[in-house]
């Protein structure tokens, strides 16, 4: 038999680290057979001890590759030219990608044969293996990066008191049974590589930004820090009937919350690229990428019917109390509009979703900071106006070394909810600092 080379047929002259990567390549590709004991050049060197060699190869295998690729695996020993060489047959694996366990899901752990040589994996490939091994559920598929962390995902767990250890890991499907990291996992983890980007706009065209922000990490994270922001925007107006103040809020809350939970329960993370939140004068957009899944309707979903598209993030969000039932979010959203004379609307492509949520108070003459003003935007603007809440409280500061959220309260002479945001805001841009606990909590300058 004369020994070549070939996309197939790999030659080592001994046991050595290499064989692995060799075993990888014919696993992830069409399978192919190592001759150990041949020189690259086909000359027979054979093996002293044929099976303390196959013992050490087999154990090399067993505790360097992930998934488990024994069974794949064929070793023979063989007689030519008087020496002993081990031929060891690899087939095409049905768990593929397979990887070097030290290395992980990265081009530089897993292998594939290219003519007659073992090579790295470009990203596309594996992704590609993964597709074909994992199907087509992007949640499922085992994540590129296993390299994850889960600070944000146990604060929650631990916050509603919650078990949350590697059993809970599996049953919530954000590790395989191999302990391998799903794309749930990923979008969970701290290391989530998708982002919402939020942008304030003066009017209501995007000609002039107002401020804009871009926020990442665990999607728990996301889910956090975005409500607080829109939340900051989402200003409360004064109107009085007869001695009785009333406070409205520009948008509800239910509103807010469940077409920012829809953003993050229903988008489609197999398209890279950020979820879109604009903030206007008189409403403010929410759009997700990913339209409605095949045989829904638009108006199938204002009636409540729900196919989720992230059925295991889904899951997650209920388990932590998020959600509370598939298919109400929508209906929420609708009855919170209820009686104040403007609806939500819904606008849909083939690959985005769309909520429009109007402003509640746009086109109403209201009083905030001190200041009335009439919210349309094409009314002509007030002819004075107080310094910004900011500028006010740092005046204040300017003169008493410190201040409290009611002083803060009275001051701009909004509501407690209000003027805790503003100072919240401050504290995060460094403007001041907060002093004391709970009860005796106190702001001064950061000087």
């Amino acid at each position: 038999m004369t020994f070549q080379e070939t996309e197939k047929v790999a030659l080592k002259s001994i046991v050595q680290e290499d064989i692995k990567k060799e075993i990888l390549a014919f696993a992830n590709c069409n399978g192919g057979t190592v001759y150990v004991g041949v020189s690259n050049h086909g000359e027979i060197l054979g093996l002293e001890d044929i099976d303390a060699s196959t013992l050490q190869i087999s154990n090399m295998v067993r505790d360097s590759i992930k998934p488990d690729i024994t069974m794949f695996i064929h070793y023979e020993a063989l007689e030519y030219e008087g020496k002993s060489i081990i031929a060891i047959h690899i087939q095409r694996g049905i768990n593929r990608p397979y990887y070097l366990s030290k290395k992980g899901l990265r081009p530089e752990g897993v292998y594939v044969r290219q003519g007659h040589s073992a090579v790295p994996a470009s990203d596309t490939a594996i992704r590609q293996m993964i597709k074909e091994t994992d199907g087509d559920s992007f949640e499922e598929m085992r994540s590129i990066n296993q390299e994850l962390s889960f600070d944000a995902l146990k604060q929650e767990f631990e916050t509603r008191k919650i078990p949350f250890a590697q059993a809970q890991m599996q049953t919530l499907h954000i590790q395989s049974t191999d302990k391998l990291y799903t794309n749930l996992g990923l979008l969970l983890s701290d290391q989530c590589p998708y982002s919402i980007k939020v942008a304030v706009f003066e009017g209501n065209t995007q000609n002039i930004f107002k401020d804009r922000r871009e926020f990442s990490g665990s999607i728990m994270r996301q889910l956090h820090d975005v409500y607080d922001y829109i939340d900051f925007h989402n200003q409360v107006h004064a109107s009085f009937h007869k001695l009785l103040r009333i406070d409205n809020r520009d948008y509800p809350e239910v509103a807010v919350r469940e077409a920012l939970l829809n953003s993050l329960v229903h988008r489609d993370y197999s398209i890279h690229a950020d979820t879109l939140i604009s903030i206007y004068s008189n409403h403010m957009e929410f759009v997700t990428l990913g339209g409605l899944l095949p045989g829904l309707e638009l108006d199938d979903i204002k009636m409540g019917i729900s196919v989720c598209r992230n059925p295991q993030l889904a899951n997650v969000f209920y388990r932590l109390q998020f959600i509370e039932a598939y298919g109400t979010g929508i209906k929420k959203i609708m009855d919170s509009y209820l009686g104040k004379g403007k609806q939500p609307s819904i606008i849909c492509s083939n690959n985005a979703f769309k909520i429009v949520l109007p402003n509640t108070n746009a086109g109403q003459i209201v009083k905030e900071d001190s200041v009335y003003y009439s919210l349309d935007s094409s009314s002509v603007a007030p002819p004075a106006t107080l310094p910004s809440a900011e500028e006010q409280i740092l005046q204040a500061l300017s003169v008493q070394k410190e201040i409290t959220r009611k002083e803060v309260q009275e001051l701009l002479e909004v509501s407690q909810s209000t003027a805790g945001r503003i100072l919240k805001t401050m504290v995060n841009r460094g403007q001041i600092i907060k002093l004391g606990g709970s009860l005796t909590t106190r702001y001064k300058t950061n000087l």
